[in-house]
């Protein structure tokens, strides 16, 4: 293998141990984390890799905490995001990508500013559809969709948090991947660049595992507060410019 080839592996694989370490710790951050610099390394790692990399991601961690998923609420939450999905289509077709991802970024910074409040939002039946048609529209627009669903379930115990929110994104996940498929943007390159990630998204679970003791200890809800914070900043920010 050439040397450069090599090192950008590395580089990347490295990368995939962080983005890993923190969704799997915190329940999301890992394309957040792991897209911007991956695309410096190779256009071709965004988004199919990614996808497929955090796929197994999720699919760990949702065995892992399987006991905690609120197996009802994720229910109604794919519900929404069917719907959301549908919806983003046909809004896109009337207004720009531009404005909508704008729009959707401020809403997450919204929810955290309502989150730090004495307002929080309980997961009820409705709550959770709409947070999940939320989710279904950002994640078409933006490719992040995963902070509406945290804050939903910030002041949930945090196997709670993750273990649901990873069955959720296993189904958008899927989703995603087949669509990519279907209009040649996942082929053998980006299998292949899926499989120089997997061994540090495998690191990065293991990572995660030993970490989940001192995030459980009541800082759960302040890690996704941050990272849906960011997330925000970036979609309008990667809107913008």
């Amino acid at each position: 293998m050439d040397s450069t080839i090599l090192a950008k592996s590395l580089v990347a694989c490295a990368v995939a141990v962080v983005g890993s370490t923190l969704h799997g710790t915190v329940g999301i951050g890992f394309g957040l984390f792991v897209a911007p610099i991956l695309a410096l390394i190779d256009p071709l790692f965004v988004p199919g890799p990614i996808l497929l990399s955090g796929l197994v991601l999720v699919v760990l961690m949702a065995y892992r905490e399987r006991q905690a998923i609120d197996s009802s609420g994720m229910t109604l939450a794919l519900v929404g995001r069917v719907v959301g999905v549908l919806a983003a289509i046909a809004v896109l077709a009337i207004l720009p990508k531009r404005e909508m991802t704008v729009f959707f970024g401020v809403l997450v910074l919204l929810a955290v500013l309502l989150s730090v409040s004495d307002l929080h939002i309980r997961p009820t039946t409705w709550a959770i559809i709409s947070i999940g048609m939320l989710s279904g529209l950002m994640s078409t627009t933006s490719a992040i969709g995963g902070p509406p669903m945290a804050l939903l379930y910030q002041n949930s115990p945090g196997a709670r948090l993750r273990s649901t929110l990873s069955g959720y994104l296993i189904f958008g996940t899927i989703i995603s991947l087949l669509s990519l498929a279907f209009i040649g943007r996942f082929s053998y390159d980006e299998l292949r660049l899926s499989f120089v990630l997997l061994p540090g998204v495998l690191i990065g679970f293991l990572f995660s595992t030993r970490a989940l003791v001192f995030l459980d200890q009541k800082h759960t809800r302040a890690a996704v507060l941050v990272i849906s914070a960011v997330s925000g900043l970036v979609v309008i920010l990667r809107a913008l410019l």
